[in-house]
């Protein structure tokens, strides 16, 4: 992830709204007859209206398209956006502060056959799909450094991720430009003192399904899912990223300390 730079002033915005919700609908439409739209694979900025959960879909689309995203809170907690004001919006994106994030990339083996690639931009979850804890061996670079985890999950979460479900399962938060993943369990029983550890954003990481018949586990990227998996295999897609613009008055590096001293 690199560090925060100062933008430049682009014209041709493209609007995205999440469809369920009637505040941004009503919003994209007044915003829309202000500023004019174009189609995605058009603008110059994507600017997306609503919560973190459709930034983070919106996002997902603008790294395929490669174009950066500025994002103003329709939802309730808002993390990943600016502040919603219909005012001067050309001017708040010209001022605006980049900051350009690389997804981890995952692939998961299923147990009947064949695999499947994933994206995850804040983190990527493994999870016990039945009532008994998954049991789980962890590989970094082709070593095995946890041969047995019992738990209810385990999660690899990015900088920029390690706010949401990471912090929640009490995983740390990273800076933004710390080269560093977290990988935090969930609800361990064995090993009782494994709290999880801190990695360069370089490894690779393996997680191995252990007993996957009686123990069933799935794993997320993000909001995709893939069920019943034996193994899970985990890198930084250094050839992706995404850009995300922020007000320079409160950049997500300042959201991410800020959050670290929330009461």
């Amino acid at each position: 992830m690199s560090g925060f730079k100062k933008y430049f002033r682009r014209q041709k915005l493209s609007f995205k709204v999440d469809d369920q919700n009637p505040k941004g609908t009503a919003a994209c439409k007044f915003l829309i007859e202000q500023y004019g739209t174009v189609p995605p694979e058009d603008a110059d900025v994507i600017v997306a209206l609503g919560g973190d959960g459709f930034m983070l879909h919106t996002l997902h689309q603008a790294m395929a398209l490669d174009k950066p995203v500025f994002g103003m809170n329709l939802g309730s907690v808002g993390f990943l956006m600016n502040t919603y004001d219909t005012s001067d919006l050309l001017r708040r994106i010209d001022e605006a502060l980049s900051v350009s994030i690389s997804p981890l990339r995952m692939e998961a083996r299923y147990c009947s056959s064949g695999t499947e690639t994933f994206y995850a931009l804040n983190e990527v979850s493994l999870l016990r799909q039945l009532h008994q804890a998954a049991k789980i061996r962890i590989h970094v670079d082709g070593q095995v450094r946890l041969d047995q985890l019992t738990c209810d999950g385990v999660i690899v979460a990015t900088a920029a991720g390690s706010t949401a479900y990471n912090f929640s399962a009490s995983g740390p938060i990273l800076p933004i430009t710390s080269n560093l993943i977290a990988m935090t369990p969930i609800s361990p029983f064995r090993p009782r003192r494994w709290r999880g550890a801190l990695l360069p954003d370089d490894v690779t990481i393996r997680f191995e399904v252990l007993e996957p018949d009686k123990r069933p586990v799935s794993v997320s990227a993000d909001y995709q899912e893939a069920r019943d998996v034996c193994a899970v295999d985990i890198c930084k897609a250094k050839s992706k990223a995404v850009t995300l613009l922020y007000d320079s008055h409160q950049t997500l590096a300042d959201r991410i300390i800020a959050e670290q001293f929330e009461s």
